[in-house]
């Protein structure tokens, strides 16, 4: 049986605008990191590796979503940004810290 989060996010996907996916890709983010600082300080190095990775393919998909061409310097300054998100992504992971 579905819990009620993943019910909601589910009708939350079928129903989103590009723009809402968007959203919902960044919250997903925040909420691994969340769990990726908590298993630091539990040192659960499998919970933080998983949600490490996962934050780190959330990055990478919205990277490889941008339109270059149309998307002009916002899509340039994005691209950036998720960039230095993974790599310092990968720097957490490889130094366990939570900075």
């Amino acid at each position: 049986m579905k819990d009620a989060q993943t019910i909601y996010r589910e009708a939350a996907l079928r129903g989103a605008t590009p723009v809402g996916l968007v959203v919902l890709l960044y919250e997903q983010a925040v909420q691994d990191l969340q769990r990726a600082l908590a298993a630091i300080g539990q040192n659960n190095i499998q919970q933080r590796t998983r949600e490490i990775n996962h934050a780190i393919a959330i990055l990478g998909q919205l990277n490889g979503t941008l339109d270059m061409e149309k998307g002009g310097q916002v899509a340039r300054n994005l691209r950036y940004v998720y960039e230095r998100g993974k790599n310092s992504l990968l720097v957490a992971q490889a130094q366990v810290s939570p900075e």
